[in-house]
C-alpha cells in the first residue's frame, strides 16, 4: 500500500458516520447491507449516508453491488487488511510490541 492510499483510507474512517458505517459493514460480513438497512441501523438521512458511502468507497474501503432494486454495500476486506498491514509493518523492529499484562486501550504516560 503506498502512503497516499493509506491517508486517504484514514481520513475517510477519521469521521463519526463513515467510521460507524465502515464498522457496521466489517460486522455484516462479505454479504453486506442494503443502504437502507444501514441508513435505519445508524439513524442517518439517505443524503448523508450518500455521501459517506460515496467517501469510503473513493477511499477503496468498501464495495458497491447492486441487487435487483438495491443497492448492496460490503466492506473491501482486502483494503482493510492492507491498512493494518501498512501500519504495522514496522512494528517495534521485531521485538515483541507489548507486555503480555498490557490492557487494550490504555497508553503509558510520557
Amino acid at each position: 500500500m503506498k502512503n497516499t492510499d493509506a491517508i486517504a483510507a484514514l481520513s475517510a474512517l477519521a469521521n463519526d458516520h463513515r467510521l460507524a458505517v465502515f464498522r457496521l459493514l466489517v460486522q455484516a460480513g462479505p454479504e453486506g447491507k442494503a443502504a437502507g438497512d444501514i441508513a435505519a441501523k445508524l439513524d442517518l438521512p439517505a443524503s448523508s449516508l450518500s455521501f459517506h458511502l460515496a467517501h469510503l468507497t473513493r477511499a477503496g474501503l468498501i464495495d458497491q453491488r447492486r441487487e435487483s432494486r438495491s443497492l448492496i454495500y460490503s466492506a473491501d476486506f482486502t483494503a482493510m487488511n492492507g491498512l493494518v498491514g501498512f501500519l504495522t509493518e514496522n512494528c517495534c523492529g521485531g521485538a515483541a510490541c507489548a507486555p503480555a499484562a498490557a490492557t487494550p486501550g490504555k497508553r503509558k504516560a510520557s
